[in-house]
């Protein structure tokens, strides 16, 4: 079951680093992962952010096809650690980066409250699915 949550969890950290890239960094021009520079710092904090998704990725996928090929995979735990990974991403990346360290905010010179808002009770919901699904398929293993 460990790797069926470590390969799901690799996956959440990647899908969720490549739709804030991809979405609020490339298409909507609101930050940079690293903002407290110059705009090429903030390119190439970018690019290493992006790599490290990428990778997070690809490890995800070549230890998801070892568990088929064995067949040891487990989609509940697989999709816990999937979902409990993104959120856990997402309320550090609104929580530690854009409010303690402030690397980065969402967006700038608007109010922050409905993004941030928005943001940590998705980072929410996404854990609670995910615990839920970890802990059922942790009764069901025992049962």
């Amino acid at each position: 079951m460990r790797n069926n949550v470590l390969s799901g969890a690799l996956l959440g950290i990647g899908i969720a680093a490549f739709i804030d890239e991809t979405v609020f960094h490339q298409l909507l021009h609101w930050h940079h992962f690293y903002d407290k520079s110059t705009p090429a710092a903030g390119l190439v904090s970018d690019g290493i952010f992006h790599a490290v998704s990428f990778f997070a990725t690809v490890a995800s996928l070549f230890l998801l096809a070892s568990l088929r090929r064995e067949g040891a995979f487990r989609a509940r735990p697989w999709w816990g650690g999937l979902l409990t990974a993104a959120g856990a991403f997402q309320l550090y990346d609104g929580t530690v980066q854009h409010k303690l360290m402030r690397l980065h905010q969402i967006r700038y010179e608007v109010d922050l409250t409905a993004y941030d808002w928005t943001w940590n009770i998705i980072a929410g919901l996404l854990i609670v699915a995910g615990v839920v699904l970890l802990t059922r398929s942790r009764t069901a293993v025992a049962a």
